[in-house]
């Protein structure tokens, strides 16, 4: 994992003055997003301000489909976590991102975010680029289900365990640090369709986002002018590339969030502040044709 960077000298920390009139010249800009965003709909972040890991690095998928416990691990931690990203709704930063959207300000969203809620908040153009935690997919057969369909499976095949099993730490994944239990007797359902692993619909830490969602998240990258951070540390290489990519094809990176990322280095400028917040203050900023009252 590539250290954190500093942050840039405070020249390179703009105003919200700056910030908005960029953003309007170079409409409509690329905007891929992070924890940061969701934090406000109660889904924890994985990070500090500092880049650093808040608690153990998550799951690799070398554990997950290589160890059967690692999955009942996974599994078991995950139908009690699963509760806090099922009933999560959009927060006032998803909103303004919506509406930056539909004024044209913001083009195309990629988001590292696994939990639907920029869709949810009415973003028109949204890329998964981690994948939907909503969903589950076999690995043997391709069949896809409703992550509501397999909890459902989880709780019949463990029906004292999400009474029993109390969290605490959630993630951004809907993993969860639990007390003392036995993870020995956890029963992982298997694909109804051909009996193969089932594993959620996301890109795990040690896996590769698949070509085809990278190639359409540098084609969204291309067809814009700039690329706006909101709310990532950029601190794994999936979501940094698309900076470097840009930073390489001369389109000016903006930042906005609350800590170090990793791009801080070829940003052109950033706006330290809460993701809602700052959000808020360049939609007011904005001229009224560029964003309407």
């Amino acid at each position: 994992m590539a250290k954190s960077r500093p942050l840039p000298d405070a020249a390179d920390e703009w105003s919200v003055t700056d910030l908005a009139p960029a953003l309007e010249a170079h409409a409509p800009v690329m905007v891929i997003t992070g924890a940061g965003v969701s934090t406000g709909s109660g889904i924890p972040d994985y990070r500090d301000h500092q880049g650093s890991w808040k608690r153990g690095s998550p799951m690799q998928l070398s554990e997950f489909t290589g160890s059967e416990y690692g999955r009942q691990r996974y599994w078991a931690r995950s139908l009690v976590g699963w509760r806090t990203v099922e009933q999560a709704r959009p927060n006032a930063a998803h909103r303004a991102l919506a509406t930056l959207g539909d004024r044209g300000v913001v083009g195309s969203v990629v988001t590292q975010n696994v939990d639907g809620l920029h869709q949810a908040a009415g973003s028109p153009n949204v890329l998964d680029l981690h994948g939907r935690l909503d969903r589950v997919e076999c690995r043997d057969c391709g069949r896809i289900i409703p992550r509501s369909l397999h909890q459902a499976q989880l709780e019949v095949a463990n029906p004292d365990w999400a009474a029993a099993a109390q969290a605490r730490y959630t993630a951004p994944d809907g993993d969860v640090e639990l007390g003392d239990v036995d993870y020995d007797r956890f029963v992982v359902p298997a694909c109804e369709a051909c009996g193969g692993m089932l594993k959620p619909a996301v890109t795990f830490f040690g896996e590769m986002v698949p070509k085809p969602r990278v190639a359409a998240a540098f084609a969204a990258l291309e067809a814009a002018s700039a690329l706006w951070v909101v709310g990532s540390s950029l601190m794994v290489w999936s979501g940094y590339r698309f900076v470097r990519a840009a930073a390489a094809a001369g389109k000016p990176v903006y930042v906005l969030g609350l800590g170090v990322t990793r791009g801080d280095a070829e940003a052109s400028g950033r706006l330290t502040a809460d993701c809602a917040e700052g959000l808020a203050r360049i939609i007011r900023a904005l001229p009224a044709g560029a964003v309407a009252d």
